[in-house]
């Protein structure tokens, strides 16, 4: 699984003011930043720059309405926002926990798809079939950032959720994207589709949401 550069150049900037480091430390510095930045995960070993996807409102309306997912948070919102997630990918975990402080205002839907047959499949239909989606994925990402690999799945995979994991990978290139977390949805405020490709800290994803 390839690691793609998305992070903001004032995050970088950020990360040299709290250094406090002398200035024969600044390489190290910038290396650290450069691995900070690292926040998408790809299904391609070859570097590339981070895909910006041409996203549009039919583009919401056909996640909408194929995507297959579970869904936490505020569950009366009208405007669901769409996360396109591997249950292997480090960077949809962060983005799992940035967007928690967010769950009282923000209904989220999260899609997971699968870049492997192995473990993300088996991962996926252990986290689409949860009888509690929220405790699931949350005790699934926090076993994935210890390095414990996330939640144990059993690999016999109803074929019903084989094909909905298999159909979401598909709609995630329909959108032009090859690396995930994938967020798709509308700014609250505007009412214009948005997207982001790449994990985002808490304030971020609200500005991108409209609801900052």
């Amino acid at each position: 699984m390839k690691e793609q550069v998305s992070l903001q150049n004032s995050d970088q900037i950020n990360l040299l003011k709290r250094s406090h480091l002398k200035p024969k430390s600044l390489p190290f510095v910038l290396l650290t930043a450069l691995a900070l930045s690292l926040t998408a995960c790809s299904k391609n070993d070859t570097p590339s720059a981070p895909v910006a996807a041409g996203v549009t409102a039919s583009s919401y309306d056909s996640i909408a309405s194929n995507g297959k997912g579970f869904t936490v948070g505020a569950m009366m919102s009208a405007q669901p926002v769409y996360v396109l997630f591997d249950p292997q990918c480090p960077h949809c975990g962060h983005l799992w926990q940035a967007s928690l402080p967010l769950h009282n205002k923000v209904k989220f839907v999260w899609i997971p798809i699968a870049f492997n047959a192995g473990k993300s499949l088996a991962q996926a239909a252990a986290l689409l079939s949860a009888a509690n989606p929220l405790e699931a994925m949350t005790a699934h990402e926090q076993s994935l950032l210890a390095g414990n690999g996330g939640t144990s799945a059993s690999s016999s995979i109803p074929s019903e959720l084989e094909s909905a994991i298999k159909n979401n990978t598909k709609l995630l290139a329909s959108l032009g994207a090859d690396s995930v977390p994938f967020i798709l949805a509308k700014n609250r405020r505007t009412g214009e589709v948005v997207s982001n490709n790449g994990a985002m800290e808490t304030a971020a994803l609200a500005t991108l949401l409209g609801v900052d």
